[in-house]
């Protein structure tokens, strides 16, 4: 069996999944305590770094998708499957589970 290397540039989503860079987590709590790794939440926030074609209607044509790359977003807390590609994490998620774009 072929071993396959993935980058960020070799991964393409099919229909409207969007794959997404995690940020990185809070490592201190506000009144400045530092959060050892098994304290820290699940990031919920990531920049897009690729897109799908979009989801097919009906008739055969695609449904553009409403992000874009480089747009950071709020997703599901529990949703899509978690990537990590070198150091680097990444979920890849479907549309209907981003839930806002963040400016």
């Amino acid at each position: 069996m072929a071993a396959v290397s993935l980058s960020v540039s070799t991964v393409k989503p099919l229909g409207d999944r969007v794959f997404v860079k995690v940020s990185a987590s809070e490592e201190k709590t506000a009144g400045g305590l530092y959060l050892p790794d098994t304290a820290k939440e699940k990031p919920q926030v990531g920049e897009v770094v690729a897109l799908g074609p979009g989801k097919r209607n009906d008739d055969g044509s695609r449904q553009e998708l409403e992000v874009k790359v480089g747009d950071k977003v709020l997703y599901s807390k529990y949703a899509g499957t978690d990537v990590k590609l070198g150091t680097d994490e990444y979920v890849l998620l479907s549309e209907k589970d981003i839930l806002a774009v963040v400016s």
